[in-house]
């Protein structure tokens, strides 16, 4: 069996929209609410799996352990970091990164063993690929965006990277789709209110549009075909002096 799984409870609605499905009909587990259908020949669960890495990453173990899955398809929506992209640009990662495991005044941002890479060498015409970062803490501040940009971060969320590593872990194949939805703006003490809130307004505005686009675009190459794992030797971190 095959898991598509989605965090936000907006992402999970705009599914459950598309497919015609209440929330009523959907079965429950601990993490949340889940569905099972046939598409493309394959039996495949959609679950919502919860926001943040510990939500994440249990019910991955979780939906794993239960379903017997040989693959996990993520789909939702992410920050945009590289301004050399724009909102509704969909991304399929080369490399995902966890970026708050580390000491970061005294150590790199990312280490290479909270690191997972793809082989996108094979992705659909009219996708991307880049770098994505996850941590708990959603980008929002201005700050954290900078801190992002001088890491070469090409694109954020709060899960994506956290799923892999648990996806890696089982041998089960991960494959990720990922839409920027917003990208942070800058603010100050007085505007920071403000502007959180028009960055939010445009994220909840463009979650229909990212997930309908994959599912209707992007889905059938997913359930298709694999996006293998490329081996990654960490390597020695160097203390900052």
């Amino acid at each position: 069996m095959i898991g598509i799984s989605i965090a936000a409870k907006k992402e999970w609605e705009a599914v459950l929209k598309k497919f015609n499905i209440n929330i009523e009909n959907c079965k429950n587990y601990p993490f949340g609410e889940y569905f099972v259908t046939s598409m493309y020949g394959e039996d495949v669960i959609f679950y919502r799996c919860g926001v943040r890495k510990m939500n994440c990453s249990a019910s991955t173990q979780y939906m794993i352990d239960h379903f017997n899955l040989s693959k996990i398809i993520v789909i939702g929506t992410c920050a945009g970091i590289d301004t050399n992209y724009k909102n509704l640009d969909v991304f399929v990662p080369n490399k995902v990164v966890q970026y708050d495991c580390t000491v970061k005044e005294t150590e790199p941002l990312i280490k290479d063993s909270f690191t997972v890479c793809f082989d996108t060498s094979n992705i659909p015409n009219g996708l991307q690929t880049g770098t994505l970062g996850t941590a708990d803490k959603p980008v929002v501040m201005w700050k954290d965006y900078l801190e992002l940009q001088e890491n070469e971060i090409t694109i954020a969320d709060t899960e994506t990277a956290a799923i892999a590593f648990i996806c890696k872990a089982n041998n089960v194949n991960c494959t990720i789709f990922r839409g920027i939805s917003d990208f942070p703006i800058k603010d100050d003490i007085l505007t920071e209110g403000k502007t959180h809130q028009e960055q939010y307004n445009v994220f909840v505005q463009n979650i229909p549009i990212i997930m309908n686009n994959v599912l209707d675009n992007y889905l059938e190459f997913a359930i298709k075909e694999n996006i293998d794992y490329i081996d990654y030797e960490p390597k020695a971190t160097n203390i900052k002096k």
